[in-house]
């Protein structure tokens, strides 16, 4: 046992076609402990969830939610956006593209019904929680953990009262977590974060990016981290949800074909680049979530047509080191052999 009495092999928190409740609950009843990436889920839905969670293990687990971006809607932008993803939708068979009634979901009842599910863990990316809300929460009993790119935000979220930081370093998958200077975060290794990290803070570190194997494993142990956080790797376990094309992408993925990209949601994230993210390479965007949300519609079609060139191909750069890892269990048992006591 580790941080907080918990297994040191944590699933970092995926949003999307990863955030199911059998994923979840495998991680967590294998011996690592279970993320919900619940930024995209309707209040009512977090509840539903968890519920699922619970019914398949007695284990803790936690859920993550993105905190509040600042942004200003721009209605030219998005336009530009839209006449972009015309072509797209006609390709599909898909009525043409209209701007979203909404773009994301309330976060104030995304947070009351975390709090009303009883995770162990609430975990928060892109933003401070502030030192009110954090003492609240560990109040009610929870463990809070922050993200950080940088040494800067670490220093911040720690100030706040956080229990630990997660040093999500440029090889993570998915949306970057930072929050401070540009919107894409400090793009800092994980073999360089990691230790500054632990040099400036008292809270715990967990190690996260780059990390697919019990190698990468006993690397983020060396460097200091109290746990890691794998996201990429569990997307190809047996529980995780992925539309097959999606996984089909991600096994013929080679190792230089990983890319940021705005091109999906206006904002930094790692994936596996395709034709969206080449033909948009560079454009001006409007701010996130306005392209996530008005880009929705495209990549839920083309998941369910099969075509991956339209999917948001979210991973990280381990992605080659560790692609048929079989169940939760056994990639969560493979990894913790990384893991000295």
């Amino acid at each position: 046992m580790s941080l907080f009495n918990l297994p040191p092999i944590w699933m970092a928190p995926m949003a999307g076609e990863a955030a199911s409740a059998a994923l979840v609950a495998a991680v967590s009843a294998g011996g690592g402990v279970g993320q919900l990436g619940a930024a995209y889920l309707a209040p009512a839905r977090i509840g539903e969830v968890a519920a699922e969670i619970r019914a398949r293990t007695d284990r803790p687990f936690g859920i993550n939610l993105f905190w509040p971006q600042p942004w200003m809607p721009d209605a030219a932008g998005l336009d530009a956006y839209l006449q972009r993803l015309a072509a797209w939708h006609a390709e599909l068979g898909l009525p043409p593209p209209t701007r979203p009634e909404r773009f994301e979901e309330d976060f104030e009842a995304q947070l009351e019904a975390t709090i009303a599910a009883r995770p162990a863990v609430i975990s928060f990316a892109m933003g401070d929680p502030g030192p009110a809300r954090v003492a609240a929460l560990k109040a009610q009993g929870f463990k809070v953990v922050g993200t950080a790119t940088q040494v800067a935000e670490g220093r911040l979220l720690q100030a706040s009262g956080v229990d630990a930081v997660v040093a999500q370093g440029y090889e993570a998958g998915g949306h970057r977590g930072g929050f401070l200077g540009s919107p894409e975060g400090a793009l800092i290794g994980t073999l360089a974060l990691v230790p500054q990290l632990v040099d400036a803070l008292d809270v715990p570190v967990l190690a996260a990016g780059g990390i697919a194997d019990a190698r990468g494993v006993a690397a983020a142990q060396a460097l200091g981290a109290s746990a890691v956080t794998v996201g990429t790797a569990f997307l190809l376990v047996d529980e995780c949800p992925l539309s097959p094309a999606y996984r089909e992408a991600l096994v013929a993925a080679g190792d230089a074909d990983s890319t940021l990209t705005r091109a999906f949601s206006g904002r930094f994230a790692r994936g596996v680049a395709n034709r969206v993210t080449h033909e948009l390479e560079g454009a001006e965007l409007p701010a996130f979530p306005q392209p996530n949300a008005a880009s929705r519609p495209l990549r839920q079609a083309a998941a369910k047509a099969g075509r991956a060139d339209f999917i948001s191909l979210w991973a990280g750069q381990a992605l080659p080191v560790n692609r048929r890892p079989g169940s939760a269990a056994q990639l969560v048992a493979a990894l913790s052999r990384g893991w000295r006591a």
